[in-house]
């Protein structure tokens, strides 16, 4: 569901970015409802197909998702230092949370770009504040890369969620003040809980223009600009798949997914997600910067 969610977040994103960059008519995702509650429900409505089949098929707690019909066979996997455990994600399920991971990704970027787009850099505020989401998603590939055998990890992922739940809440709010919404009890809030000047965005210093050759995540949105949302879709999809494939089968030549060390684990989701958050302070203080990923 969050993969779905994310999606139609990017397409909508995109379609209203795409419209407001080349002055055109507004798409009827910008107007109406309907276009991204019918994607939203045919996906909602495929996934719920690929979970209650194998729950009518007699599953079992390590039953491959969807059969893994994607996995390749166990017999000719025969290139690691340990076999495969049982709960050994399917190649579908890598899918699902890498794609997660980078549809957040293009999310911050098109929230940043929107915010010079349409003047309001409160909108660069929500890219701050999916930041704590998206090292949920890390620390649940995380877990998983190490076979589900570092459990203090679950509870970090709570966290990180519950936190980044409420920082990006915050962050819509701000977005929602600026654009004019009001209430009394609102009002208050936010003089309570607002830690910023009250002018500190009433004047958006003049920046360089960002540099047309960025090669982050963040930037596929950039990059893939030319292509029609099913193309965009479809080389999203075949990206992750191929990063799905390479851990999948590429982690099983080392020895340390299976020694489930707390301390590395931990680096594996501190590392990135400051690498992150640097890269956008950096943009901020100069939008030129490239980043890392």
């Amino acid at each position: 569901m969050l993969t779905i969610t994310n999606l139609v977040i990017v397409i909508a994103f995109r379609q209203a970015l795409n419209a407001k960059e080349k002055e055109i008519k507004p798409p009827q995702s910008a107007t109406s409802y309907a276009p991204m509650v019918w994607l939203a429900a045919g996906l909602t409505a495929l996934a719920a197909v690929t979970a209650l089949v194998p729950a009518f098929s007699d599953a079992t707690v390590h039953t491959p998702y969807v059969g893994g019909f994607m996995d390749l066979p166990r017999e000719v996997v025969s290139w690691g230092v340990h076999p495969e455990p049982e709960n050994s994600l399917t190649v579908a399920c890598w899918i699902i949370h890498i794609s997660s991971l980078v549809e957040f990704l293009v999310a911050m970027g098109f929230a940043w770009r929107w915010a010079d787009v349409v003047g309001n850099p409160k909108w660069k505020g929500l890219t701050w504040g999916l930041l704590p989401l998206h090292s949920s998603g890390i620390t649940a590939c995380t877990y998983h890369l190490f076979y589900n055998e570092i459990p203090i990890l679950v509870p970090l992922q709570a966290f990180l969620t519950c936190v980044g739940n409420i920082t990006a809440a915050y962050a819509t709010y701000r977005i929602a003040v600026s654009n004019g919404w009001t209430a009394d009890w609102a009002d208050r809030f936010y003089q309570t809980v607002n830690i910023f000047p009250e002018d500190s965005d009433s004047l958006v210093p003049i920046q360089k223009e960002e540099s047309p050759t960025l090669v982050g995540f963040e930037d596929l949105g950039d990059a893939l600009a030319k292509d029609t949302d099913y193309t965009f879709i479809v080389k999203l999809f075949a990206g992750c798949a191929l990063a799905s494939y390479a851990l999948k089968y590429g982690e099983i030549l080392f020895q340390f997914p299976f020694d489930a060390n707390v301390y590395l684990s931990v680096m594996i989701i501190l590392v990135p997600s400051l690498l992150n958050a640097f890269k956008w302070y950096k943009r901020s203080q100069d939008p030129t910067f490239e980043g890392w990923f």
